[in-house]
């Protein structure tokens, strides 16, 4: 799909999440539901230390909703999705500061006024991160779904679609931290003689 115009930079193939890294993440964290829980605590902890810009950043979103739902739905996506990342990578995600976060968000949210503005756009800023990450995405709008159909009617939906914003947050953001393979060539923009 062509998209006219978007704020959200693109994001490398070299750093596209296949598939198979989430039923990894998942088959990690286990169906015991109390061994669940322990990976996902030391999980954060892990988290906390390697990216600690981007965990405060979470952290403080999680802190702000007391939505019971969309506090467990934002901590278990925020902690799967890092997990993806740093699995698929060995743990060789450069650390993300506080202005790449910030710059993903501004980003974000230009791409949300752009296609706001436009009547005529018939795509959405997170089909575009969709686009660049369809797996992810693919991932988190299935626990998004389930999630809002379990809690039918018992769940602050606001206090979910802010998680999810800010889940297209981290996956940009974590995306962009993913370096070059040592054999990639990075294109540049300057032309050589």
């Amino acid at each position: 799909m062509w998209v006219r115009s978007a704020a959200i930079r693109p994001v490398p193939a070299y750093a596209q999440l296949p598939p198979e890294v989430f039923a990894e993440v998942e088959q990690w964290l286990g169906s015991d539901e109390a061994a669940a829980e322990q990976r996902l605590h030391e999980a954060f902890e892990r988290f906390e230390s390697e990216q600690a810009v981007l965990a405060d950043r979470i952290g403080s979103a999680l802190a702000r909703t007391s939505d019971e739902v969309a506090i467990a739905l934002g901590y278990f996506l925020a902690l799967a999705i890092w997990l993806a990342f740093a699995q698929h990578r060995d743990g060789t995600l450069r650390t993300i500061t506080e202005t790449a976060v910030t710059s993903v968000e501004e980003a974000l949210a230009l791409d949300e006024e752009l296609r706001g503005a436009d009547p005529a756009e018939g795509v959405d800023s997170d089909d575009v991160v969709a686009m660049e990450q369809p797996h992810v995405l693919n991932f988190v709008n299935e626990h998004v779904e389930a999630a809002l159909e379990v809690h039918v009617g018992e769940v602050d939906v606001e206090a979910v679609h802010a998680m999810y914003r800010l889940i297209l947050v981290e996956v940009l953001a974590l995306s962009y931290a993913v370096p070059p393979p040592d054999d990639a060539t990075v294109a540049t923009g300057e032309i050589e003689a």
